[in-house]
Order: C-alpha cells, then sequence, then structure tokens
C-alpha cells in the first residue's frame, strides 16, 4: 500500500498543476478526495491491514490527503488571480461609462419650490414634533371633544392623549405661543391619518401656512393663494373658493384650481367639472387666537394647508399616491 500511495500522490499533483480552471480542478478533487475518491479507498482498506501496521499507514494517509489539499487550495487561488487580473484589463479606446447621477424624489421637487415661493412671501419655515398631544393636534385648534377626528379609526394613537400629528396645525400653536404678532410661518411636514387608497396615504407631507397681524383680511389670503397657484402651476390657472367648515377657521373655504390637464373644459381627472380641489383655508378662528394669549379684537390672520402630494399628482399627472413611495427607479429617474 505504500507504493501504491505514493504513486497516487504523485498522479494527482501532477494533475493538479496542469488543471487549467476551477471545474476540472473540482473534478480532480473529487476524483481523489471525494466520498468514492481514490485516496479514499485507501483510507477503507486500512481496517484490513495488520494492527501493528495501521498506526503507521493511517498516519501516512492522513498527510497525503492533507498535502494534496493544499495543493488544490493553492491552486485554486493562483487560477482565481489569473482568472481576476484577465478581467480587470482594459481597452483604454472604448467610450467611458458615466456614473449613474441620483434624482430629486418629485416631492422633495414640490417641497423645494413651495419653500420658494413662500419664502419669496416674506414667509419663514417652522418645525415642530410628529409626536403630538391631543391638547396641540386638537384642543388649541378648537376642536369639540366629540369631533370625528378624534377617533381610534381617524387618527394613530400612542397614549390616552398622544398621537401622531394628523396636521402640522399644531406648529401654528407652538409658534403663537411664543411669540407676539406679526407672525407669519409656512410649517410643512410628514403627517398621519387612518386612511389608504389611490389618493390617499396613511402618511403623506403637508405645508400649512399662518399670517397673523393687524388688519389681515380674507383678500390677503386670497391674494397668498393665487400667487402659491400661479407660480406651481402656471399663470393661466383660475382659482374659485367655496365656502367650507374647520374648526379652526372661521369663514373656511375649500379652494379649487381649473384643471391642469383640460384647462377647465372638462376632462375625466376632473370628472367633467373643469375643477380640482387644492387645499383648505380661511380666517383664523377668534378662540384659537384667544387660546395663545392674542386678542382676536386687535389682531386676526388667516391659516391654509396643502398637501404636497396632491400637488404633486396634479403637476406630475400621477393618478396613484403609492407611486411615490415605491422606490421605484423607473418612475424616479423621470425627474
Amino acid at each position: 500500500m505504500g507504493l501504491d500511495l505514493e504513486a497516487l500522490k504523485a498522479e494527482a499533483e501532477q494533475l493538479i498543476r496542469a488543471a487549467g480552471d476551477i471545474e476540472t480542478l473540482s473534478n480532480i478533487k473529487v476524483a481523489y478526495l471525494g466520498r468514492k475518491g481514490k485516496l479514499t479507498s485507501l483510507i477503507k482498506q486500512i481496517g484490513q491491514l495488520p494492527p501493528e501496521e495501521r498506526p503507521r499507514l493511517g498516519e501516512l494517509l492522513n498527510r497525503a490527503k492533507d498535502s494534496l489539499t493544499r495543493t488544490i487550495d493553492e491552486r485554486t487561488e493562483a487560477l482565481k488571480g489569473s482568472g481576476a487580473r484577465a478581467a480587470i484589463q482594459l481597452d483604454l479606446t472604448l467610450p467611458g461609462q458615466r456614473p449613474e447621477r441620483g434624482h430629486r424624489h418629485p416631492l422633495t421637487r414640490i417641497l423645494d419650490e413651495s419653500y420658494r415661493i413662500f419664502l419669496c412671501l416674506g414667509f419663514q419655515i417652522a418645525e415642530g414634533p410628529e409626536v403630538e398631544t391631543d391638547y396641540y393636534n386638537f384642543g388649541a385648534l378648537n376642536f369639540p371633544d366629540d369631533h370625528p377626528a378624534r377617533d381610534m379609526h381617524d387618527s394613530f394613537y400612542i397614549g390616552k392623549d398622544i398621537l401622531l400629528r394628523t396636521h402640522t396645525s399644531p406648529v401654528q400653536i407652538r409658534v403663537m405661543k411664543q411669540q407676539a404678532p406679526p407672525v407669519r410661518i409656512i410649517a410643512p411636514g410628514k403627517v398621519y391619518r387612518r386612511d389608504a387608497d389611490i389618493t390617499h396615504s396613511p402618511m403623506f407631507h403637508q405645508v400649512e401656512g399662518l399670517l397673523v397681524d393687524y388688519r389681515v383680511s380674507f383678500a390677503d389670503l386670497k391674494g397668498v393663494l393665487t400667487s402659491f397657484v400661479h407660480q406651481m402651476f402656471g399663470p393661466e390657472i383660475r382659482l374659485r373658493f367655496r365656502p367650507s367648515f374647520f374648526p379652526f377657521t372661521e369663514p373656511s373655504a375649500e379652494i379649487d384650481i381649473s384643471c391642469v390637464n383640460c384647462g377647465g373644459k372638462g376632462c375625466r381627472v376632473c370628472s367633467q367639472s373643469g375643477w380640482l380641489e387644492i387645499l383648505g383655508a380661511g380666517m383664523v378662528h377668534p378662540n384659537v387666537l384667544a387660546e395663545v394669549g392674542y386678542d382676536p379684537e386687535e389682531v386676526t390672520g388667516f391659516a391654509f394647508g396643502v398637501g404636497v402630494e396632491r400637488v404633486a399628482m396634479l403637476k406630475y399627472g400621477v393618478d396613484d399616491i403609492r407611486i411615490f413611495f415605491d422606490n421605484d427607479m423607473r418612475f424616479l429617474r423621470q425627474f
């Protein structure tokens, strides 16, 4: 068996060194070291030898196995290295490949454009916490205790009086409590409501605005919103103010714009009406002013809120809000 072992080892080493690829080397390893390999067969014959010869031959077989294993590993690394060197050889005459550049998300584009418009109108940006108390989210904004928005099926409550804010209006309360008039701010940020379909998302973005000063009128609100709409969608877009109701404003209005798809003629997008709802607004309710320590007889103000996703859907012709959060590169590359 000793002569057979040496001959077998030499034969295997010769084949290993001559192997030109990883697949051939793998086949050699199976042929000699596999379960039915030639060296493995010799190991199984040890039990047939006289007891006094078994330890010496067992040691020789193990050494041969270890030696072949090392030789195979070394040859494997050598073949991998030669393959890598071949792969990195470059043809400098070929045109280069530009790395793909990132793109601003469409919602970020709308937010940035909103900031630009309102900052030019003299507003400042204010931010606040996304986890709010019931007082700042509802109570201070003149919501009655039995208002449907307070229900668990409409809002995400974390505790008895703690919830994820349903709008950025709490930021307005916090600012007014810390600052005397005049106040001129926008409050952008994420808000949360229990609502999900092709036009609603449980998490979405708002930009709310507030202006409180002496002799502020509804005409001032109309001027600010008209400027915003014309700069965002174009000067040809018309506005329509419809009476509405919000607990924190009086009078209140829903603002529609002429359809950005058909120009107001009537189409599928606007349900043949020629108008699209864009935002809500109104004059700050006297109860809200009194709650923050302002005198409603001395100062007045207006507030408005616009959904960023709503603006993006109209501006870019998107009919499903969920696509903004899918991270589909085919969609994002368009921007």
